[in-house]
């Protein structure tokens, strides 16, 4: 366990900080993130996507939030990556600063007959929304219901445009890509930081997803490397410390965020002679967390799987390590594979749910969802991937749920 100083431990005790759930706000000692009672704490849950056309968490026409909550908390879970396009709050910039209401957001994505019957199943499963309901109204209510069960909530920017995430060619890959506007994003991150603070169990925000190298976009092309990477995370951190200082802030790298390397090691980041420098974050250096995505679901050889994790970037935690400049807490916040009732039992699932624990400072596995109102064009589109079934009523694979999730967040939290 971490020690707070003891001036600093005996303020706690006497504003009766650090009590009881939620022991916020979190910071960050070396590798570790630290509560406010001064211990370790580490992260072990899944993703909720919000962030697709309808711009609502998906799944609200199958079961009350209550219900998906509750089987969230069931698994043993402490924390939800929440997910959010920045195209719903350039919405509430162009409707003078009021948010969509639910019956546009449904009818506008699904169309008039499929939005109003969708909705209407959303509004029978929560009925305390209404068709006036706002998007940030459902986001909110979900992270009240996720504060009573005592789940985190990680606020993740996943995309500019709401849709599907992510291709090379999607219009969202890098900043100037043709739907993302850099400025709407900083703009975005500091609107919903804000918007955040009334938020009791917001413990972080990661500040983009998967940025990747546009494929279609030969002069953003031109722009994908290490420097501009530096010039924009400094940005987006900044927007996010300034709208709400408590919150952890999750910066990703490139290639759909699986590497970290010449920030963790301390090196060029070209084709620029800077590197990066905790003094560039200096009014929030101990708030910094990196992040790293995994899907080699093809391994046959979980050394390689470890090692590929090791050296983009999960080496932050190891300061021992002799190529380690700067020491961060590090996140997995997106692996997963098919919940086809035998894939979890191949080395990726096995490797990944045997090394996380012990090695991270937590996971968020690819995703709760069972199905989409909306993806790719296709309306209720399954997730094969999901650990729901189609309709949300039972988990899809109750062998990996058993035998390997569980034991997975377990052995994480301990």
């Amino acid at each position: 366990m971490v020690k707070l100083h003891p001036l600093t431990a005996l303020a706690t005790c006497l504003l009766g900080i650090g009590d009881a759930f939620p022991y916020l706000p979190f910071v960050v000692d070396g590798p570790n993130i630290v509560d406010t009672s001064g211990s370790v704490v580490k992260l072990a849950g899944t993703n909720w996507p919000g962030h697709m056309g309808v711009m609502v968490p998906e799944g609200l026409q199958y079961q009350s939030i209550e219900t998906i909550v509750s089987d969230i908390t069931s698994l043993g879970m402490n924390v939800v990556r929440l997910t959010y396009a920045i195209e719903m709050i350039d919405q509430i910039y162009d409707n003078d600063g009021e948010d969509i209401d639910l019956r546009t957001a449904f009818v506008d994505a699904l169309g008039d007959d499929n939005g109003t019957s969708v909705l209407a199943d959303v509004l029978a499963n929560n009925p305390q929304f209404t068709e006036s309901t706002r998007r940030l109204e459902v986001f909110d209510a979900i992270v009240a219901e996720l504060s009573k069960q005592e789940i985190y909530v990680n606020l993740d920017n996943h995309i500019s445009r709401g849709k599907w995430c992510c291709s090379g060619d999607d219009g969202n890959s890098w900043w100037g890509d043709t739907e993302f506007d850099a400025d709407n994003w900083v703009r975005g991150l500091r609107y919903m930081a804000e918007h955040a603070t009334s938020w009791g169990n917001l413990a972080s925000m990661s500040i983009r997803n998967e940025l990747r190298e546009p494929s279609n976009n030969e002069a953003v092309r031109a722009t994908y490397n290490w420097e501009t990477w530096y010039k924009y995370v400094r940005q987006g951190a900044d927007a996010v410390n300034a709208g709400n200082p408590d919150t952890l802030v999750i910066l990703s790298g490139l290639n759909y965020d699986t590497t970290m390397q010449p920030v963790v090691r301390g090196e060029e980041l070209s084709p620029g002679t800077e590197t990066f420098r905790f003094d560039d974050f200096a009014a929030y250096a101990d708030k910094l967390v990196i992040e790293l995505h995994n899907y080699n679901t093809e391994t046959d050889s979980c050394p390689d799987l470890q090692g590929s994790l090791y050296n983009g970037g999960a080496q932050a935690m190891n300061p021992d390590d002799g190529s380690t400049v700067n020491v961060f807490p590090v996140l997995i916040t997106e692996f997963g594979f098919a919940q086809d009732g035998s894939t979890h039992n191949g080395v990726y699932s096995t490797c990944l749910a045997e090394w996380m624990p012990g090695n991270t400072a937590g996971w968020m596995q690819w995703a709760l969802a069972g199905s989409y109102y909306s993806r790719q064009d296709v309306q209720d589109m399954d997730e094969a991937w999901g650990l729901y079934n189609h309709d949300w009523s039972a988990w899809r694979d109750e062998g990996y749920i058993n035998d390997v999730l569980i034991p997975s967040v377990e052995a994480t939290l301990g």
